[in-house]
Parts: structure tokens; sequence; C-alpha cells
């Protein structure tokens, strides 16, 4: 595995999983009103075209880093409507 691609996975590893405090917090506090439901739609939009970005350039950091981004932002996305 070359440098480029390292950089690549640990800054994935580092973005991605900076959602998780915000998933646990709205599961812990049964509370999303201080997330916009507009930017979620917005986001989740965004992370789903970059993981066909991702998949059509065969990257396996922006497969990874969007896929699992995309998964943790449909639980929060949930939560919102779920807790609304």
């Amino acid at each position: 595995m070359d440098l480029i691609t390292i950089l690549g996975l640990v800054a994935a590893t580092l973005t991605t999983f900076s959602f998780v405090p915000q998933m646990i917090k709205t599961w812990q506090t049964k509370s999303a009103k201080d997330v916009s439901f507009a930017m979620l739609i917005f986001f989740n939009t965004g992370i789903l075209l970059w993981l066909i970005y991702g998949i059509s350039l065969n990257a396996l950091p922006i497969v990874l880093a969007n896929g699992v981004t995309l998964f943790f932002n449909l639980i929060i996305l949930w939560l919102k409507i779920k807790y609304r």
C-alpha cells in the first residue's frame, strides 16, 4: 500500500468517525432538535454521490469513508425523524 493510499485511509477514518459522537448524543438524549433536517438531506445526497464517484474510480479510501459516513448519517437522519 502506498503512502497516498494510507494518507487517504487515515483522513477517511478521522472524518468518518467524527459523526459518532453526534450519533451517540442523539441516541442518548432522544433529541435531534439542533440537527438541521435540510443539512442531513443535502449532506447524505452529497455523500451518496461521493460514494458513487469512489466506486467508479475504484478508490478504496473514498468508497470506505463515504460508505460508512453515509451509514452513520442515515442513522442520524432516522433518529431525527424518530425523535421529532
